[in-house]
């Protein structure tokens, strides 16, 4: 998990292994020589214009006052393999957004482009009107926390589900050990988990690790006297889960976010945006509300989730239908 110093902290969790199969009593010196083995990060941006080419009817607003996250332009190539070709996109607050498209066509990097811990090679990030110079360690670009949620979970291996989602708290809070417990506690039974706190990851089905996950991305210090707003990323939430662990996950991650809608404690989210990257269409009905299309490293088509199935661009169409008819050549 990283973590980072100042009020725009990026929570996000790295795979760890380690040779000890048995529950380590966590403490704050216990802790702390995970310190240097995972690094961790902040950010701040904002986001420009998004490509409309391809259709899709939605007209960006006048007022950028609600922009938490931008990308303008955004270039990324790893040697000769362009992967990114001047991506926009704004994501506002409130929003619930998806990237969708073929595989091997930036939606990941796009993610971690947004999260910090990949720089662009060409454009700009900002967060909240700012722009982000750098990666994740930028302390001085505040008003956002931003939690990326990984497609393998990405848990401690050697750490309790309790350690894992306390991670942060344990590493840069003045909250006691008790308090981080409660805590740790609470946090797991709004994604449907009791009893679990001194199980390892390995004692876990793969629809609990993603929701131990998605618990370590929302945690965080209740004491401090500002809260800032938070943004999701997640990366293929519902990626090697059956149809009904996958229902399960989407509906907490609709459940979590500032829209009227309830936790499984009842209480309403606390995620004033998200983004979610996949390829699944049960994630696209029912985990999100604008969607963005991206294909060859360009955002081709964006639109409302109800205008996916009938439009009229034949990238679109050809991935809606899983046509081997089409654009799209594997």
């Amino acid at each position: 998990m990283l973590s980072f110093a100042s009020s725009s902290l990026l929570r996000t969790s790295l795979h760890f292994h380690a040779s000890s199969h048995q529950p380590v009593p966590m403490s704050r010196r216990s802790i702390s020589p995970f310190r240097r083995k995972v690094f961790c990060c902040s950010t701040a941006t904002k986001f420009d214009s998004v490509s409309k080419s391809g259709g899709g009817g939605l007209r960006e607003p006048e007022n950028d006052s609600d922009v938490l996250i931008e990308c303008r332009d955004v270039y990324k190539s790893f040697g000769d393999k362009h992967i990114l070709k001047g991506v926009s996109f704004k994501i506002r607050h409130g929003e619930a957004v998806g990237v969708i498209g073929p595989s091997g066509t930036g939606k990941s990097t796009i993610l971690k482009i947004m999260a910090g811990l990949l720089a662009p090679d060409k454009g700009e990030v900002y967060i909240r009107g700012k722009k982000r110079a750098g990666l994740i360690s930028d302390e001085e670009i505040s008003g956002l926390r931003i939690g990326l949620v990984f497609q393998s979970a990405a848990l401690f291996d050697s750490l309790t589900v309790r350690e894992n989602v306390g991670f942060l708290l344990y590493e840069n809070s003045k909250m006691s050990e008790n308090q981080i417990s409660e805590l740790v506690t609470q946090t797991l039974a709004a994604v449907g988990l009791k009893g679990v706190e001194n199980r390892l990851p390995s004692e876990l089905s793969g629809g609990m690790k993603k929701r131990v996950a998605l618990a370590r991305s929302l945690i965080f210090d209740t004491t401090k006297e500002v809260i800032e707003p938070e943004v999701l990323l997640y990366d293929e939430p519902t990626a090697g889960l059956d149809p009904i662990a996958s229902t399960v996950v989407e509906d907490l991650i609709r459940s979590v976010h500032l829209t009227g809608e309830e936790d499984s404690l009842g209480k309403p989210g606390k995620i004033a945006s998200y983004l979610v990257v996949t390829h699944q269409h049960s994630t696209i009905q029912r985990a999100v509300d604008r969607l963005l299309f991206l294909y060859e490293g360009k955002i081709v088509w964006q639109g409302m989730t109800h205008e996916f199935t009938t439009s009229t661009n034949p990238i679109v169409q050809q991935f809606a239908t899983g046509s081997l008819d089409g654009p799209i050549r594997y």
